[in-house]
């Protein structure tokens, strides 16, 4: 955030008047920094513009505000804006995939656990219900950076080189997975071999052979054109995203309060609205590329396998964390 001090315009008001202009002082302008690794076209960046949108619309101070917002990762990738964020630096906004917090807070990666939502209702559900809470509030206290919103709701599927139909299929196949514990965790429950590997070298891994699948939903696979090496989705339904739009605590606390009113307000909305977005699109973004013959969807059948084996690895994650309440909480959640 950058505050040009009150003194400056003082100074500039009273230059004016001693010119015999009209002598109005300026306003003061805080500037809030937002980061996303998409361009303009991606639910995230599109969630960040309707914050922005929605901040501007309910603040009413005599502060202008600017929003400078840093696409394509010109500031470098998720795990970096969340730094910067706890820092009190360069990021005051952005949307973080959970597997990213998960270094100042271990509960954090429960909200992205694979098989965590019984369906894109459920999800909603909890999203509105705030079950989450408990892990917003552990990573407040521990990295100074807010949940203001909850972005997401693409469906994660398999991404391979060759279509992958049952268990069988999968069974030790080296698969891409973010750097949370419970991502491999899963991925091994389920008979795969996880390995974690940045989000910008998946393309070349799997080209070069390093793996042969990663999992992504659908805006992802169109973003980084992984059907290119991976031109099978195979619909394993395995997560339903939950991207935390996320605001520097630092930054908040030297926020006028009828701006910090403004900024939750506006997270809140800007949440559903990006939930909104990718949930729906997700669908009509998988059948678009495969009319256009990017990509082909397979039916993977023994989705039910799945989740009997993921079962009580997540479980028993969540009570490693001492957030087996909040994954009782989500579960409980009609």
């Amino acid at each position: 955030m950058r505050l040009l001090p009150k003194a400056l315009a003082s100074v500039a008001a009273t230059a004016a008047i001693a010119l015999g202009s009209a002598g109005i002082a300026a306003a003061d302008t805080i500037t809030l920094n937002g980061a996303s690794q998409f361009d303009e076209d991606h639910a995230f960046t599109k969630t960040m513009r309707k914050f922005e949108e929605l901040v501007k619309e309910y603040y009413q101070g005599p502060e202008e505000l600017e929003f400078v917002l840093h696409l394509n990762s010109e500031l470098g990738l998720e795990k970096d804006y969340f730094a910067y964020m706890s820092q009190g630096i360069s990021v005051d906004y952005a949307v973080v995939a959970p597997s990213h917090m998960s270094t100042f807070s271990p509960m954090a990666p429960l909200m992205d656990m694979p098989f965590l939502f019984r369906d894109v209702e459920h999800w909603n559900k909890v999203m509105e219900a705030d079950a989450l809470k408990p892990i917003a509030d552990d990573i407040a206290d521990k990295a100074d950076v807010m949940i203001i919103g909850y972005a997401g709701g693409g469906t994660r599927n398999l991404i391979t080189k060759e279509p992958v139909e049952t268990i069988e299929d999968i069974a030790d196949m080296p698969i891409r997975v973010m750097g949370a514990p419970i991502q491999t965790r899963i991925f091994e429950a389920i008979k795969m071999a996880p390995t974690v590997i940045a989000y910008d070298e998946v393309y070349n891994a799997i080209q070069t052979g390093v793996i042969d699948a990663a999992e992504n939903e659908a805006a992802g696979v169109e973003q980084m054109k992984f059907y290119e090496v991976g031109p099978n989705i195979d619909l394993t339904q395995h997560a339903i995203t939950v991207r935390p739009l996320c605001f520097s605590g630092k930054t908040f606390r030297n926020l006028p309060e009828d701006l910090q009113a403004a900024v939750l307000k506006a997270g809140k909305e800007a949440g559903a609205y990006g939930r909104e977005i990718e949930s729906s699109q997700d669908s009509e973004k998988l059948a678009q590329m495969e009319k256009e013959g990017l990509l082909t969807t397979v039916e993977f059948k023994d989705r039910e396998k799945l989740l009997e084996l993921a079962e009580p690895v997540k479980r028993a994650y969540a009570e490693e964390l001492g957030a087996l309440e909040v994954y009782e909480a989500v579960n409980a959640v009609q």
